[in-house]
Formats: C-alpha cells, sequence, structure tokens
C-alpha cells in the first residue's frame, strides 16, 4: 500500500501512504510561517458583508458544498476539522471526507441522508459492531434492515434500499469479506464499509468498489484513547448531503478532537504496523495453547485479536494486570474485553450467537506494548483451564466466517 500512486479525476496523485500520513492536511502551514497546525476554537466569525454572507448559505443550502472564503459558524465547518477531513480523504484515496462528533453520529447520518430521499431499506451483513447493529434493527431512525450473508446481499436487494452495511474485518468475530465482489452484487446501492479496525494503513475500500467508508475516528485513527470521533470518507456529492445534515442535526467534531486526530493520523502507519506485528505473534502463541480453543486473526493483519477460551472468559478478564480491560480499542496500549457482556450486549442474544459472537469470546486490541510481557500477563491471566481444546476448534481461523 505504501508505493501505491493512485489518482482521481479531481485530485493530484497520492504519494507514499506514510507520506501522506505526516503531511495531508498540513501542506500549507510552510507558507504561513507555521510548523504545528493550528487550532481554531470560534464559533462564530465576523463579517461586514452581510450580503455576502446570505448568498453563501444559500449556496450551501443547495448542495452542501464548502463555502467559499472564510469561516461563517462553527455547525458549518471549522478550519481545524477541515485539515482533519482532507488529510483523511487522502489516506482513504476518496474526493471528500465529513467528520462527526461519534462514529454513531457519522453512521446516523448516512442513514439519514438515504431516509430523505425515500431510500430507508438497508441490507447489512452480521456481525457489525453492537451499537450500529442496534440502531438498524430498532427502527430509532425509521430505517428497515434486512440481514443477510455476502452471497444473499443481490437477492435482498429492494427498489428502497438505500444502503448496503459491512465491516470488514468484522467486529468483533474479525470476519472478512470480498469487498470487490461485494460492490459489484450491490449494483447502483452505495456500499458502506465500516474500516475502523483495519485503517488505510491495511486497506482502502474505496478503491474495491465501497462508495462510503466509515470509521470510528475513536479508535486507531485518534490512537491515544483521548478523543471521541467519527468520520465518512467519499465521493464530494454524498459529502455535500452529509454536511448538510451535520449543520442541521448539530452532531460536529470540536476543534479540538480535530487537532488530536490530524496529530494521530501522522503516526498511523507506525502504530498499525507495530501493533499488528504484535498481535500476529500473539495469535500465534494463543493457537498453540491447549488453554485456548479457537484463535480468529485476520489475513489482511493487524492489531485485533479474538480468541474463545476453554475456561471462564470472565476469570480472565479479572487476571490480567498489565492489559486493561475496557471497551474500544486502537489506543497505544492494549485492552480486553468481552463482547457478549459489552460491545455486543444489546444485540440479540440469537442474533449476536448466529454471527459467531459466542459467549467465551473475547476480544484483544493489541497495542505498542513489549509483546513478551503481554504474552506473560495473557499466560497469567489464562490460569490452568480445563485442558485441551477440542480438535476441530484448534489453530488459527483466519477470517472466519458465520455464515
Amino acid at each position: 500500500m505504501d508505493s501505491a500512486r493512485t489518482s482521481t479525476a479531481s485530485r493530484t496523485p497520492l504519494r507514499a501512504l506514510a507520506t501522506e500520513a505526516v503531511h495531508a492536511g498540513r501542506d500549507d502551514l510552510a507558507r504561513q510561517g507555521l510548523h504545528a497546525p493550528p487550532i481554531d476554537l470560534s464559533t462564530t466569525y465576523p463579517s461586514y458583508d452581510s450580503r455576502g454572507e446570505a448568498a453563501r448559505i444559500d449556496a450551501f443550502a443547495a448542495t452542501g458544498a464548502e463555502p467559499d472564503g472564510p469561516p461563517v459558524y462553527g455547525r458549518l465547518g471549522n478550519p481545524t476539522v477541515a485539515r482533519f477531513e482532507t488529510a483523511l480523504a487522502r489516506l482513504e484515496n476518496t474526493e471528500a471526507a465529513v467528520a462527526f462528533a461519534s462514529g454513531m453520529a457519522a453512521l446516523t447520518a448516512v442513514l439519514l441522508v438515504r431516509a430523505s430521499l425515500g431510500l430507508r431499506h438497508v441490507v447489512a451483513v452480521r456481525p457489525l459492531y453492537g451499537c450500529s447493529d442496534h440502531l438498524l434493527t430498532a427502527g430509532l431512525l425509521g430505517t428497515e434492515v434486512t440481514w443477510t450473508d455476502p452471497a444473499g446481499v443481490a437477492d435482498a436487494l429492494r427498489p428502497d434500499t438505500g444502503l448496503v452495511l459491512v465491516e470488514s474485518p468484522a467486529n468483533p468475530t474479525l470476519a472478512e469479506i470480498d469487498l470487490r465482489a461485494l460492490a459489484h452484487s450491490c449494483g447502483s446501492v452505495p456500499l458502506l464499509v465500516d474500516n475502523t479496525f483495519a485503517t488505510p494503513v491495511l486497506q482502502r475500500p474505496a478503491e474495491q468498489g465501497a462508495r462510503l467508508v466509515l470509521h470510528s475516528a475513536t479508535k486507531y485513527l485518534g490512537g491515544h484513547g483521548d478523543v471521541m470521533a467519527g468520520v465518512v470518507a467519499c465521493d464530494e456529492e454524498f459529502a455535500g448531503h452529509l454536511r448538510q445534515v451535520r449543520f442541521a442535526t448539530g452532531g460536529v467534531l470540536h476543534p479540538l478532537a480535530g487537532y488530536l486526530l490530524l496529530r494521530g493520523l501522522s503516526t498511523l502507519p507506525v502504530r498499525v504496523r507495530a501493533a499488528s506485528t504484535t498481535a500476529a505473534e500473539l495469535a500465534r502463541r494463543l493457537a498453540a495453547d491447549p488453554r485456548v480453543g479457537r484463535v480468529h486473526y485476520p489475513r489482511i493483519g493487524g492489531a485485533m485479536v479474538a480468541f474463545e477460551v476453554d475456561g471462564d472468559p470472565h476469570g480472565l478478564i479479572e487476571r490480567v494486570r498489565l492489559i486493561t480491560p475496557a471497551v474500544s480499542l486502537g489506543s497505544v496500549d492494549t485492552l480486553i474485553q468481552h463482547p457478549a457482556s459489552i460491545s455486543h450486549r444489546i444485540v440479540d442474544a440469537d442474533d449476536r450467537r448466529g454471527a459467531g459472537v459466542s459467549d467465551r469470546l473475547l476480544r484483544l486490541s493489541v497495542g505498542l506494548e513489549d509483546v513478551e510481557d503481554l504474552w506473560a500477563d495473557l499466560d497469567t491471566a489464562l490460569g490452568c483451564g480445563r485442558g485441551p481444546a477440542p480438535a476441530d476448534q484448534a489453530g488459527i481461523a483466519t477470517a472466519p466466517r458465520p455464515w
């Protein structure tokens, strides 16, 4: 991915991913005599040209395009947030990106855009992040969802289908989907891929046919567990609609969060690759351990590992000392959690298990600690266990598919 040089009609060719991560969104700083990006905390901006302001607001209302000239109001846009959006679009190789106060706010905006066109039906593949599953299943936005496996997406489409939603690798089973084949099955219906686990370091869904790429930017993009945000990378036309929804509903990203995210992107490739190396080694050791029934680790790699213990998963959670038992993921420190109790508790138990989220599954977000220290903590936490795993469950399950 580092050496990729792709382009679109409206953008200059991409530099190497590591270079983009450091410089995208900052290209104008040297001309301004700056090294670090400034933080603009203004909520409003002075203007003595009220006729000009009216014209710019009318233009935004018509297309959602970012207003030319100085900012108008914090809910309409912010220069610091715009830098992060520019950088993320460059990393995902899309025309634009629109940031929100959380990943769920970002997904909500996408659903509202499609619903505003009368396209309230969604086709989705489990597993998804538990709250994404709940948002669709509960119909809180007036949407209707059809759950299917990837092979059934084409048959599940209807005239009022507004979106196909998948997560690959999936949360928490790390199941992977052939995104290019799935995009073909979607036809003219936009495919949204939640790329939170992979990040643009490991895959760029837009290059495989996805129209929308969703991130819980709280995770790897921020990378330090101190910022909450969401972002959708997409074409400029869809971005305009998302900006209009963001303005109307108020799910804006705070400028300080935008600054922290831009800073986080600069180390994203280094962090993801270092954590992925450690994760792969931990997955190997867990797969060889008789106290572990099954290990899930994606073919594309990454810093997430899921494993099913032979013993009590809650006991392991209680015994870790270096690893932090907490929800979320993608931080510099290693986190572990029990999805059936926390991140996916809100999903119906039968649906949860049917998607491969067993009651013995643990999700490990590997950080930047030394692999030997992490293994020592896991080894102690695993305890005596209950003996060898069944033969049909032993080993690493790459890209597990419950369907």
